[in-house]
Formats: C-alpha cells, sequence, structure tokens
C-alpha cells in the first residue's frame, strides 16, 4: 500500500525545500549580525512551514492509513491508533 502522502509528495518536497532556504537565510542572518527580532521572525516562518507539512502528514495517515486499519479491525487498528496518538503528542508538545 502506497503512504497517505503518496498524490501530493512532490507538494510536500516543495515545502520541504523553501523551508530549507529559510533556514540556510536564518543562519545567513545570524553571521551577518542582523538585529535579534528579525532572525526570530524568519525562525516563526520555518516553523510554521516545518509544521504545515507535519499536519498534512498526519492528516494523510490518519485519512488513509488509521482508517484502513480501523475498518479492517484487529491488533493493527490499536497499533496505527497509537501510532497517531504518539506523533500528535510529539506536535503538540514541540
Amino acid at each position: 500500500m502506497p503512504h497517505g502522502y503518496i498524490d501530493h509528495k512532490q507538494a510536500l518536497l516543495t515545502r520541504l525545500r523553501r523551508a530549507e532556504g529559510q533556514v540556510r537565510g536564518v543562519a545567513r542572518m545570524i553571521d551577518e549580525e542582523v538585529y535579534c527580532i528579525d532572525i526570530l521572525t524568519q525562525v516563526s516562518a520555518v516553523t510554521k512551514a516545518l509544521e504545515s507539512v507535519a499536519l498534512s502528514l498526519l492528516e494523510d495517515h490518519l485519512g488513509r492509513c488509521v482508517a484502513q486499519a480501523t475498518a479492517e479491525g484487529g491488533p493493527v487498528a490499536q497499533e496505527k491508533l497509537s501510532e497517531a496518538h504518539a506523533a500528535i503528542t510529539r506536535l503538540v508538545r514541540s
């Protein structure tokens, strides 16, 4: 079974490449001793970009992997629900 994100893999990769560029930009800002508030603004933008990717992946996981496992039932369903719970917990704590 293909992963749930396969239908928009390129969009996710594009977002990640953009975030990667933003991180390089933050490093450059620090190297150039830019005002800290301006750097924090960029860090916030990078964080939001990564959160967007994470939420998209979580939505895909819930919509495909968890939904299918729940429909089938059994121990695999409980495993997928536990994985999703742990992923959500990590996202909320970060």
